[in-house]
Protein backbone atom coordinates (compact mmCIF):
# COMPACT_ATOMS: atom_id res chain seq x y z
CA UNK A 1 0.00 0.00 0.00
CA UNK A 2 0.81 3.32 -0.62
CA UNK A 3 0.75 4.99 2.74
CA UNK A 4 0.93 8.78 3.85
CA UNK A 5 1.57 9.92 7.25
CA UNK A 6 0.61 13.59 7.86
CA UNK A 7 2.59 14.89 11.14
CA UNK A 8 6.08 14.43 12.09
CA UNK A 9 5.97 13.84 15.91
CA UNK A 10 7.50 11.09 17.70
CA UNK A 11 4.06 8.59 17.20
CA UNK A 12 4.03 9.41 13.24
CA UNK A 13 7.89 8.78 12.84
CA UNK A 14 7.53 5.76 14.22
CA UNK A 15 4.65 4.42 12.42
CA UNK A 16 6.67 5.35 9.39
CA UNK A 17 9.38 2.75 10.47
CA UNK A 18 6.38 0.59 11.44
CA UNK A 19 5.00 0.89 8.09
CA UNK A 20 8.25 0.16 6.07
CA UNK A 21 8.91 -2.94 7.61
CA UNK A 22 5.52 -4.43 6.58
CA UNK A 23 6.94 -3.54 2.97
CA UNK A 24 4.55 -0.24 2.44
CA UNK A 25 5.77 3.07 0.66
CA UNK A 26 5.76 5.66 3.11
CA UNK A 27 5.40 9.21 3.02
CA UNK A 28 5.93 11.27 6.33
CA UNK A 29 5.13 14.58 5.96
CA UNK A 30 5.94 17.06 8.32
CA UNK A 31 3.95 20.35 9.48
CA UNK A 32 6.97 22.55 9.03
CA UNK A 33 9.28 22.61 5.64
CA UNK A 34 12.49 23.32 8.04
CA UNK A 35 11.72 19.90 9.80
CA UNK A 36 10.98 18.54 6.70
CA UNK A 37 14.09 19.73 5.65
CA UNK A 38 16.04 18.17 8.48
CA UNK A 39 14.99 14.86 8.67
CA UNK A 40 15.59 14.68 4.64
CA UNK A 41 18.55 15.35 5.54
CA UNK A 42 19.84 13.97 8.32
CA UNK A 43 17.40 10.79 8.21
CA UNK A 44 16.68 11.30 11.69
CA UNK A 45 13.65 13.19 13.65
CA UNK A 46 16.28 14.91 16.10
CA UNK A 47 13.30 16.87 17.23
CA UNK A 48 10.88 14.12 18.56
CA UNK A 49 11.97 10.64 18.27
CA UNK A 50 16.32 11.04 18.30
CA UNK A 51 18.26 8.18 17.90
CA UNK A 52 15.84 6.24 15.17
CA UNK A 53 17.12 6.66 11.29
CA UNK A 54 14.70 6.54 8.50
CA UNK A 55 15.39 4.21 5.55
CA UNK A 56 16.05 6.36 2.30
CA UNK A 57 13.00 4.09 1.40
CA UNK A 58 10.79 6.74 3.38
CA UNK A 59 10.16 9.82 1.56
CA UNK A 60 9.96 13.32 3.28
CA UNK A 61 7.30 15.58 1.71
CA UNK A 62 5.55 18.83 2.59
CA UNK A 63 3.20 19.87 -0.46
CA UNK A 64 -0.21 17.57 0.58
CA UNK A 65 -1.08 17.85 -2.70
CA UNK A 66 1.19 15.55 -4.47
CA UNK A 67 1.53 13.19 -1.71
CA UNK A 68 -1.99 12.54 -1.47
CA UNK A 69 -2.19 11.91 -4.99
CA UNK A 70 -0.46 8.32 -4.98
CA UNK A 71 -2.15 7.37 -1.61
CA UNK A 72 -4.01 4.31 -0.37
CA UNK A 73 -4.24 5.65 3.30
CA UNK A 74 -3.39 8.63 4.85
CA UNK A 75 -2.77 8.69 8.42
CA UNK A 76 -3.21 12.18 10.78
CA UNK A 77 -0.73 11.88 13.16
CA UNK A 78 -0.98 15.48 14.38
CA UNK A 79 -2.38 17.00 17.63
CA UNK A 80 -5.88 16.61 18.22
CA UNK A 81 -7.00 20.37 18.26
CA UNK A 82 -5.35 20.67 15.08
CA UNK A 83 -7.29 18.24 13.31
CA UNK A 84 -9.98 20.08 11.65
CA UNK A 85 -7.01 22.73 10.62
CA UNK A 86 -5.52 19.45 9.15
CA UNK A 87 -8.88 18.23 7.43
CA UNK A 88 -9.55 21.66 5.69
CA UNK A 89 -6.16 21.07 3.94
CA UNK A 90 -6.72 18.20 2.99
CA UNK A 91 -9.81 18.51 1.56
CA UNK A 92 -9.50 20.59 -1.99
CA UNK A 93 -6.87 17.96 -2.75
CA UNK A 94 -9.59 14.82 -2.54
CA UNK A 95 -10.62 15.07 -6.08
CA UNK A 96 -6.96 14.51 -7.29
CA UNK A 97 -6.91 11.15 -4.83
CA UNK A 98 -8.40 8.76 -6.64
CA UNK A 99 -6.45 5.81 -4.64
CA UNK A 100 -7.73 6.85 -1.20
CA UNK A 101 -9.69 5.14 0.63
CA UNK A 102 -8.92 5.37 4.21
CA UNK A 103 -8.38 7.77 6.56
CA UNK A 104 -6.70 6.59 10.47
CA UNK A 105 -6.67 8.60 13.44
CA UNK A 106 -3.52 8.42 15.34
CA UNK A 107 -3.96 11.45 17.62
CA UNK A 108 -6.35 11.21 21.21
CA UNK A 109 -8.77 14.01 22.10
CA UNK A 110 -12.08 15.61 21.36
CA UNK A 111 -12.82 18.86 20.17
CA UNK A 112 -13.38 21.37 22.86
CA UNK A 113 -16.73 22.77 22.42
CA UNK A 114 -18.53 19.82 20.51
CA UNK A 115 -17.08 17.29 22.15
CA UNK A 116 -16.54 15.92 18.95
CA UNK A 117 -14.06 13.11 18.16
CA UNK A 118 -11.00 13.33 15.10
CA UNK A 119 -12.62 10.19 13.15
CA UNK A 120 -15.88 12.36 13.68
CA UNK A 121 -14.43 15.44 12.43
CA UNK A 122 -12.60 14.19 9.56
CA UNK A 123 -15.90 12.31 8.08
CA UNK A 124 -17.40 15.58 8.33
CA UNK A 125 -14.68 17.28 6.68
CA UNK A 126 -13.38 14.67 3.88
CA UNK A 127 -16.91 13.15 2.51
CA UNK A 128 -16.55 9.82 0.92
CA UNK A 129 -13.81 8.39 2.92
CA UNK A 130 -13.55 6.03 5.43
CA UNK A 131 -12.64 7.46 8.70
CA UNK A 132 -11.07 4.78 11.43
CA UNK A 133 -8.43 5.09 14.43
CA UNK A 134 -5.28 3.36 15.32
CA UNK A 135 -5.10 3.37 19.20
CA UNK A 136 -3.52 1.68 21.69
CA UNK A 137 -0.68 1.69 24.64
CA UNK A 138 1.89 2.56 21.95
CA UNK A 139 5.57 4.10 23.05
CA UNK A 140 6.72 5.27 19.91
CA UNK A 141 10.25 4.75 20.97
CA UNK A 142 9.41 0.77 21.40
CA UNK A 143 7.57 0.84 18.22
CA UNK A 144 10.09 2.31 16.55
CA UNK A 145 12.46 -0.04 16.95
CA UNK A 146 10.36 -3.05 16.50
CA UNK A 147 9.75 -4.17 19.77
CA UNK A 148 6.40 -6.43 20.40
CA UNK A 149 3.11 -4.28 20.60
CA UNK A 150 -0.80 -4.68 19.97
CA UNK A 151 -3.05 -2.08 18.96
CA UNK A 152 -6.83 -1.77 17.90
CA UNK A 153 -7.73 -1.03 14.18
CA UNK A 154 -11.01 0.74 14.74
CA UNK A 155 -12.84 0.64 11.15
CA UNK A 156 -16.28 1.75 10.45
CA UNK A 157 -18.41 -1.37 9.32
CA UNK A 158 -19.24 0.23 5.93
CA UNK A 159 -15.31 -0.71 4.83
CA UNK A 160 -16.07 -4.28 3.34
CA UNK A 161 -12.43 -5.46 3.76
CA UNK A 162 -11.39 -4.29 7.03
CA UNK A 163 -9.05 -7.21 6.95
CA UNK A 164 -7.29 -6.42 4.56
CA UNK A 165 -5.83 -3.43 6.54
CA UNK A 166 -5.94 -5.27 9.76
CA UNK A 167 -3.50 -7.61 7.76
CA UNK A 168 -1.13 -5.05 5.75
CA UNK A 169 -0.05 -3.45 9.13
CA UNK A 170 0.38 -6.40 11.38
CA UNK A 171 3.40 -7.78 11.64
CA UNK A 172 6.00 -9.84 14.13
CA UNK A 173 6.14 -6.55 15.79
CA UNK A 174 2.79 -4.94 15.88
CA UNK A 175 -0.57 -7.15 16.43
CA UNK A 176 -3.71 -5.73 15.07
CA UNK A 177 -7.01 -6.71 16.42
CA UNK A 178 -9.82 -5.38 14.27
CA UNK A 179 -13.25 -3.56 16.06
CA UNK A 180 -16.02 -1.41 14.49
CA UNK A 181 -16.51 0.66 18.11
CA UNK A 182 -14.48 3.79 16.34
CA UNK A 183 -16.23 5.74 19.41
CA UNK A 184 -15.48 3.99 21.95
CA UNK A 185 -11.85 3.59 20.45
CA UNK A 186 -11.15 6.81 20.40
CA UNK A 187 -12.78 7.54 24.02
CA UNK A 188 -10.64 5.28 25.25
CA UNK A 189 -7.50 7.07 24.11
CA UNK A 190 -8.64 10.43 25.26
CA UNK A 191 -10.11 9.33 28.80
CA UNK A 192 -6.85 7.49 29.43
CA UNK A 193 -4.64 10.61 29.35
CA UNK A 194 -6.82 12.92 31.63
CA UNK A 195 -6.21 9.72 34.07
CA UNK A 196 -2.48 9.20 33.65
CA UNK A 197 -2.40 13.25 34.46
CA UNK A 198 -3.60 11.99 38.42
CA UNK A 199 -1.48 8.80 38.04
CA UNK A 200 1.48 11.19 37.96
CA UNK A 201 -0.07 13.58 40.40
CA UNK A 202 -0.02 10.39 42.55
CA UNK A 203 3.93 9.63 41.86
CA UNK A 204 4.77 13.22 42.42
CA UNK A 205 3.28 13.35 45.84
CA UNK A 206 5.29 9.84 46.69
CA UNK A 207 2.04 8.35 47.51
CA UNK A 208 3.41 4.61 47.24
CA UNK A 209 2.25 1.20 45.49
CA UNK A 210 -0.99 1.08 47.20
CA UNK A 211 -2.39 4.34 46.43
CA UNK A 212 -1.46 4.18 42.92
CA UNK A 213 -3.59 0.40 42.93
CA UNK A 214 -6.28 2.25 44.18
CA UNK A 215 -6.26 5.12 41.81
CA UNK A 216 -5.77 3.19 38.95
CA UNK A 217 -8.64 0.82 39.72
CA UNK A 218 -11.22 3.81 40.36
CA UNK A 219 -9.79 5.13 36.76
CA UNK A 220 -10.90 2.48 35.49
CA UNK A 221 -14.24 2.49 36.88
CA UNK A 222 -14.85 6.46 36.24
CA UNK A 223 -13.37 5.58 32.30
CA UNK A 224 -15.51 2.87 31.51
CA UNK A 225 -18.98 5.20 32.88
CA UNK A 226 -18.04 8.40 31.17
CA UNK A 227 -16.58 5.98 28.24
CA UNK A 228 -20.26 4.35 28.12
CA UNK A 229 -22.30 7.78 28.77
CA UNK A 230 -20.60 9.13 25.28
CA UNK A 231 -21.46 6.57 23.45
CA UNK A 232 -18.64 3.89 23.76
CA UNK A 233 -19.25 0.05 23.83
CA UNK A 234 -18.09 -1.10 27.47
CA UNK A 235 -16.36 -4.07 26.07
CA UNK A 236 -13.95 -1.77 24.49
CA UNK A 237 -12.68 -0.27 27.70
CA UNK A 238 -11.38 -3.04 28.89
CA UNK A 239 -9.22 -3.52 26.25
CA UNK A 240 -6.09 -1.93 24.22
CA UNK A 241 -7.59 1.27 23.83
CA UNK A 242 -8.94 1.29 27.43
CA UNK A 243 -7.55 -0.44 29.99
CA UNK A 244 -3.96 -1.89 28.17
CA UNK A 245 -3.55 2.12 27.11
CA UNK A 246 -4.41 3.41 31.06
CA UNK A 247 -1.99 1.06 32.23
CA UNK A 248 0.82 1.64 30.07
CA UNK A 249 0.29 6.17 30.64
CA UNK A 250 -0.03 5.75 33.91
CA UNK A 251 3.31 3.99 34.24
CA UNK A 252 5.39 4.80 31.90
CA UNK A 253 8.20 7.15 32.80
CA UNK A 254 7.90 7.94 29.03
CA UNK A 255 4.26 9.36 29.31
CA UNK A 256 4.21 12.83 28.51
CA UNK A 257 0.73 12.86 30.47
CA UNK A 258 1.98 11.06 33.69
CA UNK A 259 5.19 13.16 33.75
CA UNK A 260 3.23 16.46 33.07
CA UNK A 261 0.98 15.28 36.47
CA UNK A 262 4.54 14.19 38.40
CA UNK A 263 5.54 17.59 38.09
CA UNK A 264 2.24 18.88 39.35
CA UNK A 265 2.55 16.75 42.49
CA UNK A 266 5.78 18.18 42.95
CA UNK A 267 4.67 21.70 43.13
CA UNK A 268 5.19 23.30 39.45
CA UNK A 269 2.41 25.39 38.14
CA UNK A 270 -0.08 23.79 35.24
CA UNK A 271 -0.01 26.30 33.21
CA UNK A 272 3.99 27.00 33.45
CA UNK A 273 4.70 23.23 32.61
CA UNK A 274 2.52 23.74 28.98
CA UNK A 275 3.94 26.79 28.32
CA UNK A 276 7.36 25.63 28.20
CA UNK A 277 6.38 21.76 27.02
CA UNK A 278 7.65 21.23 23.42
CA UNK A 279 5.51 18.46 22.84
CA UNK A 280 1.51 18.23 23.33
CA UNK A 281 0.17 16.81 26.37
CA UNK A 282 -3.41 15.80 25.29
CA UNK A 283 -4.50 15.00 28.65
CA UNK A 284 -4.39 19.02 29.69
CA UNK A 285 -6.85 20.05 26.95
CA UNK A 286 -9.19 16.47 27.41
CA UNK A 287 -9.65 17.37 31.35
CA UNK A 288 -11.20 20.76 30.31
CA UNK A 289 -13.07 19.78 27.84
CA UNK A 290 -14.32 16.46 29.29
CA UNK A 291 -15.10 18.35 32.73
CA UNK A 292 -17.30 20.70 30.97
CA UNK A 293 -19.47 17.43 29.32
CA UNK A 294 -20.34 15.95 32.91
CA UNK A 295 -21.51 19.54 34.34
CA UNK A 296 -23.80 19.66 31.17
CA UNK A 297 -25.07 16.29 31.47
CA UNK A 298 -24.69 16.06 35.46
CA UNK A 299 -22.40 13.35 35.32
CA UNK A 300 -20.78 12.18 38.65
CA UNK A 301 -16.51 11.95 38.06
CA UNK A 302 -15.09 13.08 40.90
CA UNK A 303 -11.57 12.24 40.26
CA UNK A 304 -11.78 14.03 36.83
CA UNK A 305 -13.55 16.60 38.69
CA UNK A 306 -10.39 17.05 41.05
CA UNK A 307 -7.73 16.28 38.13
CA UNK A 308 -9.51 19.40 36.81
CA UNK A 309 -9.81 21.74 39.99
CA UNK A 310 -5.78 20.88 40.60
CA UNK A 311 -5.16 21.92 36.84
CA UNK A 312 -7.45 24.92 36.14
CA UNK A 313 -8.82 26.26 39.50
CA UNK A 314 -5.30 26.32 41.73
CA UNK A 315 -6.42 23.16 44.08
CA UNK A 316 -3.29 21.76 46.34
CA UNK A 317 -2.56 18.25 44.95
CA UNK A 318 -2.50 17.33 48.34
CA UNK A 319 -5.86 18.84 49.32
CA UNK A 320 -7.52 16.98 46.20
CA UNK A 321 -6.37 13.63 47.66
CA UNK A 322 -7.68 14.35 51.00
CA UNK A 323 -10.99 15.30 49.22
CA UNK A 324 -10.87 11.90 47.35
CA UNK A 325 -10.57 10.21 50.70
CA UNK A 326 -12.96 11.78 52.37
CA UNK A 327 -15.93 10.89 50.28
CA UNK A 328 -18.87 8.87 51.15
CA UNK A 329 -18.11 5.46 51.66
CA UNK A 330 -19.57 3.50 48.75
CA UNK A 331 -19.97 -0.43 48.04
CA UNK A 332 -17.31 -1.27 45.02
Amino acid sequence: MNCCILGAGAWGTAMALHLDRCGHSVTLVPRRMEHALSIASSRENSDYLPGYKLPHRIQIGYEIGPVLMEADVVFFACPSKAIRDLAGKVRPHLEAARQLKLCLVMCKGLELDSFKAPAEILEESLPGLHCGVLSGPTYAGEVAAGQPTAVVLALPRGLEDGNRYQEAFSNSSMRCYLSHDVRGTELGGTLKNIYAIGSGICDGLKLGDNAKAAYLTRSLNELLALGTSLGGQADTFYGLSGFGDLIATCTGAWSRNRTFGEKVGEGEAPESIIENQKTVVEGYRATECLYRYCRQQKIDAPILGTIHAVLYEALNPEEGIQALMRRNLKAE
